[in-house]
């Protein structure tokens, strides 16, 4: 009796595609990554650019509440943290978070601008262009 493996088998599906138009450019990013709190965040896919926000009190990381097809506002107790690097899914939060690089905001998959005041003053070494 042998064993089989069934490498033919599929893993969850996303499209990735875009990445590499939103993040333009990773100078620095937090070393190891981190792993993202998502319980409170409803989508099973969480967009490369998307901003990462920190709970002040705890330390604990969590992507920016999202309110339809724009960011919500900033939570009380939380500060911007950085940018998702690459996409990936809720159900494996493991993040690669940008500190220094540069971000097309026009690419990003939620709409930034009622909050982009706030995060770059909050991120002043990520540049926000456009295409």
């Amino acid at each position: 009796m042998s064993t089989t493996a069934n490498l033919a088998t599929k893993g969850p599906v996303y499209d990735a595609g875009n990445d590499t138009i939103v993040i333009v450019k990773v100078l620095e990013a937090i070393p190891g990554g981190k792993t993202l709190d998502v319980t409170s965040y409803t989508p099973d896919v969480i967009p490369a650019g998307h901003l990462i926000i920190k709970e002040t009190s705890t330390g604990v990381l969590k992507p920016m509440p999202i309110s339809g097809t724009e960011y919500a506002d900033l939570p009380a107790s939380h500060i911007y943290e950085g940018v998702l690097i690459s996409t990936i899914l809720k159900a494996k939060p493991f993040a690669g978070i940008m500190v220094r690089g540069t971000v097309n905001k026009n690419a990003s998959f939620y709409g930034i601008a009622s909050v982009l005041t706030a995060v770059k003053s909050a991120l002043p070494l990520i540049r926000f262009t456009q295409d």
